[in-house]
């Protein structure tokens, strides 16, 4: 299996570059993964396309402001960005320009008049950019009083004052992601309210987005990737009312390929709690998800082959070409797909 097959045109014009000015008011593509039909519809109305009894599982992670600069001694300036919370650690960041274990960098910032002062120190350079360090006081302290939000690169441009609010769901709780559940992004209280009284439930897991999410497969043999792993966790709660929904054969919606990994993985393995590394791609077997709610992913990306394993190539690729036909806005902050 290779992964220049996953391959379709992405216009520039096609990439959404900021978020829309009002949140819930993009489109939502509906896939009939059976028949291959398809239908355009609004992320608002997604409570036309559920049935009272299924239940919707979201994302509850926050994503820090992850991006951070720093100064080494003699004022040469570095970017650090911390990476996803493990469990309680929270100790490792991806850097730009060259650094050295040993070396301490302060973060400085001027409010109300005085200066504040925090320091870094590499312990472990890992490679590829990463290094595991110490900070004079929690780094997830000093991310988010010194922090801004670390884009996705292909938006080339540096975060605004909207993206901080914006580039998190309106439910966000836990705090440890490099990078947001974007399938949840244009879920709004108003629509989620319309679900529960339609008679959807809702429900939540933790999965902190890491970085790796971005990160390019490096051979064209789908196999031969390795996933990063990320830390999740999953109530009971949730766990019950998955039981209870498939009993009553109702169907169980997975917000976002994050949502989905963390469920096959339970699934797979029996965990609720831990790392997670599953990898998703055609031939895989769903267990859990019955329909998933997703953007619309990069060419040749892990997450595009997660949708392409649940709805099937040939469905998609053709729902895609649709898309970008029909002047949909692709990515993290663009539109959104319901394939069923």
């Amino acid at each position: 299996m290779l992964v220049s097959d996953y391959n379709y045109n992405l216009p520039e014009e096609n990439i959404a570059k900021h978020p829309p000015k009002v949140r819930g008011t993009t489109r939502l593509l509906v896939l009939d993964r059976n028949t291959g039909n398809i239908t355009d519809s609004r992320y608002a109305d997604l409570a036309d396309f559920l049935e009272s009894g299924d239940l919707i599982i979201l994302n509850d992670t926050r994503v820090m402001r992850a991006r951070v600069f720093a100064e080494l001694p003699g004022g040469y300036k570095r970017e650090l960005v911390v990476l996803e919370k493990h469990k309680d650690d929270l100790n490792s960041v991806m850097y730009h320009g060259k650094l050295r274990a040993g070396d301490v960098l302060t973060v400085l910032t001027t409010r109300d008049g005085e200066k504040t002062i925090d320091t870094v120190t590499i312990r472990e350079i890992l490679g590829n950019g990463t290094a595991t360090v110490s900070s004079s006081r929690p780094l997830a302290d000093i991310v988010e009083q010194y922090g801004t939000v670390p884009l996705p690169p292909y938006l080339r441009r540096d975060a605004d004052p909207d993206d901080i609010k914006r580039y998190q769901t309106v439910w966000a709780k836990e705090l440890g992601s490099a990078a947001a559940p974007t399938a949840s992004l244009n879920m709004t209280e108003e629509l989620i309210n319309k679900l529960k009284t339609k008679g959807v439930n809702i429900e939540y897991l933790t999965l902190h987005v890491g970085l790796g999410t971005f990160l390019p497969i490096r051979s064209d043999k789908v196999e031969e990737h390795h996933m990063h792993s990320e830390w999740f966790h999953i109530p009971e709660q949730t766990i019950k009312a998955i039981e209870k929904t498939k009993k009553a054969n109702h169907k169980v919606i997975a917000v976002g390929t994050t949502v989905t990994r963390t469920l096959e993985f339970w699934a797979k393995s029996g965990k609720t709690e831990g790392e997670d590394d599953i990898f998703i791609y055609p031939g895989f077997k769903f267990q859990v998800v019955d329909a998933l709610l997703t953007n619309f992913h990069a060419p040749k990306s892990t997450v595009l082959m997660l949708a392409s394993a649940f709805a099937g190539w040939d469905r998609l690729k053709p729902a895609y070409d649709h898309a970008v036909e029909s002047g949909y806005q692709l990515l993290s902050y663009g539109d959104s797909m319901l394939i069923r």
